[in-house]
């Protein structure tokens, strides 16, 4: 048989787990909350019991029932936006190293080549140094 819970590391709650919590948070029964969204009692117990867990669609409806994010209510985390920055910064970094190395001569590109290759170099000279 194969298990569908979603937990991710030990001592974080499944999405499952989640669910219940907000269901009595809004001090509702099961059966309440089922009626509400159209999810049938067994739907709820295979959750409960990792046998399956919510479509798609379904997290989507329970997230915007009980205004939470899609993140949240999956991974128990708050989406991070930072991060994405983080990375869409970087990927623009290398978009300009990219740009901006298309527009040098072959010239420039052997200099630029060799002062990277001597940075490196000093680096390594460097981490020799301190051990």
């Amino acid at each position: 048989m194969r298990n569908y819970s979603l937990r991710r590391k030990v001592g974080e709650l499944s999405i499952y787990e989640r669910i219940e919590s907000l269901i009595k948070s809004k001090a509702m029964t099961k059966k309440e909350f089922c009626q509400r969204l159209g999810i049938s009692t067994g739907n709820l117990g295979d959750w409960k019991r990792g046998k399956s867990s919510p479509g798609t669609s379904k997290l989507i409806d329970i997230a915007a029932y009980f205004d939470v994010s899609l993140d949240w209510l999956m991974t128990g985390q708050e989406h991070r936006a930072d991060r994405i920055l983080e990375r869409k910064e970087i990927y623009a970094a290398e978009a300009d190293w990219v740009r901006l190395g298309s527009q040098l001569t072959d010239q420039e590109k052997a200099f630029v080549r060799e002062y990277l290759e001597f940075t490196e170099y000093r680096r390594r000279m460097k981490k020799k140094q301190g051990k």
